[in-house]
């Protein structure tokens, strides 16, 4: 008999992870106009944002090991009191004194880097709140959830524009903190932390960290996943740093043409979402649709450039419904796939491959985009993104089904 989805602990995991959701979506991009603003720098700008991303490169991947030991549940909570600690500072000083860079940038490492831990805990313990047989349910509403958050953007403009930050501020105060609150009523059981070692404090984690290596090389199915979404990363990284300044470049209002198309994706996912918790795909089609959706997308990306507006707003909508479904297919499976005291290893390895994939395309687009013209550098980084597709996904077929065709 199917259990019920909506248990007390997925309620609370995800009300709570929203309510960060939501204030870090908020903050952050307020947070940049503040910086472009008070700098006026476009160098600045970019080094605020690389400063924020630099931390999440490694903050997984160390995370991993000692998330696969102790309580993630406990982690969540305490990370969302210390970035409701960091806000209440945030909000004091703003209030206080005049507006430093050098004050923020340090703000942003610290936010940075707790955002690459909690990525990882909260990745890894979200499937043990996931009643048998709910599993692609259950990441419809956290991608749907996430997929709303992007709509808030223009309300955190309104607010930055209308009241200033330290209103802001105080309110992730509040909104973390009652978070991070319910967050410490959980009760999953988290049975992995039980596991005994042989060695102590740093010993220990070299051991679990080796060991997490050995058990992604020894799995090629996850690694040839991973290293597709490193080349994913990177091509999204690319068209994230040369998609915006070609269209202002060739339309008189190419920023509201970008934000424009890109609504259009994220309208996709949310449809999509709300798609896929009702819809449930058989295991058995799970790796050809994933296959099919990582070459139509490589495809579509490529050539968005190259079409009218209104062709690429559907080419955006297209790519945002496909999008929800492969994440849907590979987050479902993979946390199903891999076991529990391996999970924190195997997010944080995954997300510091995503992160740098993105930090190369972002740095390869900008230097590409100084010595030859943009849209020809989408479509190269999609052409490596596709071949990756082919030799990655499509090469290790056996592999990767018996991933993707794992079910809870």
């Amino acid at each position: 008999m199917k259990q019920k989805l909506w248990t007390r602990d997925f309620t609370i995991i995800t009300v709570g992870s929203m309510v960060s959701l939501l204030g870090s979506t908020l903050s952050s991009f307020a947070m940049n106009l503040m910086v472009l603003d008070r700098t006026e720098s476009t160098l600045l700008f970019a080094l605020y944002n690389i400063l924020y991303t630099l931390p999440m490169v490694l903050s997984p991947v160390l995370a991993g090991p000692f998330l696969d030991r102790f309580s993630r549940k406990r982690t969540i909570a305490t990370l969302d009191f210390i970035t409701s600690g960091l806000f209440l500072i945030m909000s004091l000083y703003l209030a206080l004194f005049p507006f430093s860079f050098i004050f923020f940038a340090a703000m942003n490492i610290l936010l940075g880097a707790i955002g690459g831990v909690y990525s990882v805990a909260y990745q890894s313990f979200y499937p043990l709140t996931v009643t048998e047989g709910n599993m692609q349910r259950a990441y419809a509403v956290d991608s749907t959830l996430e997929s709303l958050a992007a709509f808030i953007v223009p309300v955190s403009a309104l607010i930055y524009n209308t009241f200033g930050l330290v209103p802001l501020f105080a309110a992730n105060t509040v909104t973390y903190f009652l978070a991070a609150v319910m967050e410490t009523q959980l009760r999953t059981e988290e049975k992995y932390t039980s596991r005994e070692s042989e060695y102590s404090g740093m010993r220990r984690f070299v051991s679990d960290f080796r060991e997490g290596l050995d058990y992604l090389r020894g799995e090629r199915g996850l690694m040839s996943i991973a290293v597709y979404f490193f080349f994913s990363s990177l091509a999204g990284g690319v068209g994230y740093v040369v998609a915006l300044p070609w269209l202002r470049e060739n339309f008189a209002n190419g920023e509201y043409i970008y934000s424009m198309v890109w609504l259009m994706g994220d309208i996709a996912r949310v449809i999509s979402g709300v798609v896929f918790y009702k819809l449930r795909i058989p295991a058995k089609y799970k790796y050809a649709i994933a296959l099919t959706v990582y070459v139509t997308t490589c495809v579509l990306e490529a050539a968005y450039l190259y079409v009218p507006v209104p062709v690429m707003a559907v080419m955006c909508f297209t790519t945002g419904l496909l999008g929800m479904a492969s994440y849907n297919i590979r987050i479902s499976a993979t946390q199903c796939y891999v076991p529990d005291e391996k999970k924190g290893r195997f997010n944080g390895a995954f997300g510091t491959l995503t992160t740098v994939g993105q930090l190369v395309g972002q740095g390869a687009g900008g230097a590409l985009a100084a010595v030859m013209a943009k849209r020809p550098i989408i479509v190269l980084a999609n052409g490596i993104c596709l071949l990756a597709a082919i030799v990655f996904i499509g090469g290790s077929k056996k592999a990767v089904s018996a991933v993707y065709s794992t079910e809870k």
